[in-house]
């Protein structure tokens, strides 16, 4: 029985009969359906500008400005962030690949791999890490928010109107406030649908270049006004004392590269979410590759200019770019700035950190949790649950606490996708069976592939045990010892070996034959799929 239609011999959907059946499983709804092929538009330039909106935000300048705060010189913190994005984006763009041709968003490329119930689990480990980064993007821009009224009520800028809060006892009153706000405008915009993300985009894209100009115009006046050159910041070497005091420069510059890696972690999971949107494979390669690493870049390097300018200004490297605005006089300017960054950071919020998690929890009761009741959960949970004024509360903080810890737990995931994908299944997918439950083919042990949570959770214990229970003391100045060298790069080796683990328990006959693992086979793809060419005769 045909199930499923080739077109342009590349893209696939379901065929109109399939399509009607589902609507009667409560495996299916309209938000988890696959992407017809007409209604993927989405070309080069638009997924470019697409990763420029994701991209150009605070929390991305504050990857290499948290690594110059711990020791490491401007140059070397650029490097780092480039060479962690050009990593991520290898999984980026396999995942993507799923996406593009069969139209499926993540949770839905989940069930394939961890079958249709410990589908569930990944996509709820998603989800949590996503309300996470709800929670600090709106903390953020909620800083912004502040920053912007506290021109016309200064109540809202003033650093000693604070309250204490869990974790952190000096929580700015203006910023909770606006971050309040600021989360529940995320919640609208993606509340009313992709649509209005690229609404977002389109307006954000010259304000994202003015802040970026402006923060590199004030590091690069900061600079001259202390006495030094522009030149001067690309020949400072690493602090070779605060190196040592948070554990020597392998462990830091590594650590940092985790962490560079696990910024777009999540992005590596649920890209099928957006690339289900691509015209063709070209379209969602081509613009990724343009979309991302280079104004991850430009932002690297504003970022470690801003560094080192409030370095040579204050004596102490900011981490955090959004205290520039307590460093400006200038009412116009800092209404500019704190504008851009609003803009900006909402983008990368709604885009990157609400679509995924809302599509998880409707994963989880397809016909009782729609698109926009996962945002509404969402948004209760980044507001009600995550502290974002800890886990962004320092440099250490946001990259060992924050950015490698999950970026351990969830690099299996994108490995084992990636090798189910692409080594297991031979990019081969019945689609219609990812929606039957335990009657598909995808249904494996009683809704669970074991080989992918085995895989799963043997990857990622050894470097988290490293990175919690023996974790190191940022600022001892002791040795880190094996287990937290192994943490410090936590991304790659939970990667690499749940690929091969994986592999090798999918070719064997632990938790039943191959024949039950949901392969399809180049026989049966013929079967169900039925080519372009054999409707237009």
């Amino acid at each position: 029985m045909k199930t499923q239609i080739r077109r342009n011999d590349e893209l696939y959907e379901l065929t109109p009969e399939i399509e009607a059946e589902l609507l009667d499983s409560k495996h299916y709804n309209p938000d988890l359906a696959p992407t017809k092929v007409s209604d993927r538009t989405w070309r080069t330039k638009d997924i470019a500008d697409f990763w420029l909106g994701l991209s150009v935000s605070i929390p991305a300048l504050a990857l290499a400005s948290s690594l110059v705060a711990l020791g490491v010189s401007p140059v070397l913190a650029v490097i780092n962030v480039i060479l962690g994005n050009v990593i991520v984006l290898i999984p980026i763009q396999l995942n993507s690949h799923v996406g593009t041709k069969y139209g499926i968003p993540y949770p839905i490329f989940a069930r394939m791999t961890f079958g249709n119930k410990g589908a569930k689990l990944s996509t709820i480990s998603r989800s949590i890490i996503g309300c996470g980064w709800t929670s600090i993007q709106s903390w953020v821009g909620g800083g912004a928010l502040a920053a912007l009224i506290g021109i016309v009520i200064p109540f809202f800028s003033d650093q000693s109107q604070t309250i204490s809060m869990p974790g952190n006892d000096n929580v700015m009153v203006g910023q909770l406030i606006g971050f309040a706000v600021f989360v529940l405008v995320c919640g609208w915009v993606a509340y009313n649908g992709m649509e209005k993300i690229k609404w977002v985009q389109n307006i954000s894209a010259p304000l994202l270049i003015v802040v970026i100009t402006g923060l590199i115009i004030w590091s690069i006046y900061t600079i001259y006004a202390t006495g030094h050159s522009f030149m001067d910041v690309f020949r400072v070497g690493n602090n070779e004392a605060l190196i040592e005091q948070n554990g020597g420069f392998a462990y830091v510059y590594l650590a940092g590269l985790t962490a560079n890696i696990a910024y777009w972690a999540t992005m590596a999971l649920n890209i099928p979410d957006f690339s289900k949107m691509a015209k063709s494979q070209k379209d969602q390669f081509n613009g990724q590759l343009i979309g991302m690493p280079i104004p991850m870049a430009v932002c690297a390097i504003a970022g470690a200019l801003f560094a080192q300018a409030t370095t040579y200004a204050y004596g102490t490297a900011s981490y955090d770019p959004t205290t520039v605005f307590f460093y400006m006089s200038n009412p116009l300017a800092v209404a500019v700035c704190a504008i851009g960054v609003i803009v900006a950071t909402l983008t990368t919020c709604v885009a990157a950190n609400v679509v995924a998690p809302a599509n998880g929890w409707s994963d989880l009761a397809p016909k009782k949790v729609s698109f926009k009741k996962g945002v509404i959960i969402t948004i209760v949970i980044s507001i009600f649950v995550m502290q974002p004024w800890f886990i962004y509360g320092s440099g250490s903080a946001y990259v060992f606490t924050w950015l490698n810890n999950y970026g351990t737990i969830i690099a299996p995931v994108a490995a084992i996708l990636c090798a189910d994908y692409f080594v297991c299944k031979q990019k081969r997918v019945d689609v219609a069976s990812l929606y039957h439950g335990a009657n598909g083919r995808y249904a494996y042990s009683n809704g669970w592939n074991w080989c992918a949570v085995i895989a799963w959770a043997v990857s990622f214990i050894i470097p988290l045990l490293g990175n919690t229970v023996f974790l190191y003391q940022s600022g001892s100045g002791l040795t880190p010892n094996f287990l937290q060298m192994i943490a410090a790069n936590g991304y790659l080796f939970s990667f690499f070996v749940a690929f091969v683990v994986y592999v090798a328990l999918m070719r064997s006959n632990f938790c039943g034959a191959p024949a039950s693992k949901g392969f399809v086979s180049e026989e049966e793809d013929a079967e169900i799929t039925l080519v372009e060419e054999t409707i237009s005769g």
